[in-house]
């Protein structure tokens, strides 16, 4: 099962499930103690660490898809870019990358515990042939490709339960786990890729939205976020038939156009609640809502909390009318 945990502001962490840490009299040291899964074209490492330990070097001779499940490391990467890792985070490391990681919260009683799953190159080109002759991108400019430059990225529910699934194939005893392994990666490889074009298009859209017809689009969603989004009006500015213009969209991030939609909406609602004077009214229709019950709805699945309950964790000594 994932785990959502959700902070007062109703945005949630999305972890693969927790993992049993090592019993201490099986420890074969207190810092970065490993465990390896191997398998034909993909190895599963699962690390913890038990007291605070500075500049440990980690260096893996493939491209490692890692991830955290608890406590907090400090990575040191590609020429010192230093940043904090935290659980419900990914990062992705090329081949031969020295990682220097410290751990400055580490002890017994609260360790670090993070996943590092190594992929071949094989793996990746298979990946990535098939893609680009089988699901090409909209532009024929574009490529799937893995972007270096995304490497450090907030896990999706999707990419969480991949990983759950690669932890439990990689300690299954079945002879065909090396085929499954292989299907799984492939998956990662692909959702790593949709939650990478989001960051990239979704963020930067001003900076793309000249020559990516999504880019164009995004901007166009949110320059009008009040208004009646139809499909088919964004589909013609895309120059794209609806079936085409959906199918791709969600081939290339991952989500519809209607979940973007209704993010952005919700997204530009916390905005709204954020206002001293606004109330729940204002926010559901001025981000395009039609009804306060299917705002609250839906406000309620994306963040996990009420609008109202949202509204009094940013100023609890305000009360909502």
């Amino acid at each position: 099962m994932i785990d959502k945990t959700e902070n007062m502001a109703g945005q949630k962490e999305v972890l693969p499930q927790f993992q049993n840490l090592t019993p201490y009299h099986k420890l074969e040291k207190l810092v970065e103690n490993r465990t390896v899964f191997s398998m034909s074209h993909c190895e599963l490492n699962i690390f913890e660490t038990f007291r605070k330990s500075e500049r440990v070097s980690l260096k893996f001779d493939h491209l490692v898809f890692t991830t955290m499940l608890r406590g907090k490391k400090v990575m040191n990467l590609f020429d010192n870019q230093r940043f904090d890792y935290l659980p419900g985070e990914s990062v992705v490391v090329p081949s031969n990358e020295e990682m220097l990681i410290d751990f400055p919260e580490a002890t017994y009683n609260s360790p670090s515990q993070c996943i590092a799953l190594t992929i071949d190159d094989q793996n990746i080109k298979e990946t990535l042939d098939i893609l680009n002759e089988k699901f090409t991108k909209a532009e024929d400019k574009d490529s799937w490709s893995l972007d270096p430059k995304q490497f450090h990225i907030q896990n999706t529910a999707e990419i969480a339960k991949t990983v759950d699934r690669i932890i439990h194939i990689s300690r299954e005893n079945n002879s065909s786990r090396d085929i499954f392994a292989n299907l799984a990666v492939k998956e990662l490889l692909i959702r790593l890729m949709q939650t990478q074009a989001r960051k990239t298009i979704f963020t930067d859209y001003l900076k793309h939205a000249s020559s990516n017809r999504f880019a164009y689009i995004v901007k166009y969603i949110k320059e009008n976020i009040a208004e009646n989004l139809r499909i088919d009006r964004l589909s013609n500015l895309a120059c794209m038939s609806k079936p085409h213009f959906f199918r791709s969209f969600k081939q290339e991030f991952g989500i519809t156009p209607v979940e973007f939609i209704l993010r952005e909406r919700i997204d530009t609602a916390k905005r709204v609640l954020g206002e001293p004077d606004s109330n729940i009214t204002d926010a559901a229709f001025r981000t395009g809502f039609q009804s306060i019950s299917y705002f609250c709805s839906v406000f309620k699945k994306l963040e996990g909390i009420t609008p109202n309950d949202y509204k009094k964790a940013l100023n609890p000594a305000r009360l909502i009318t």
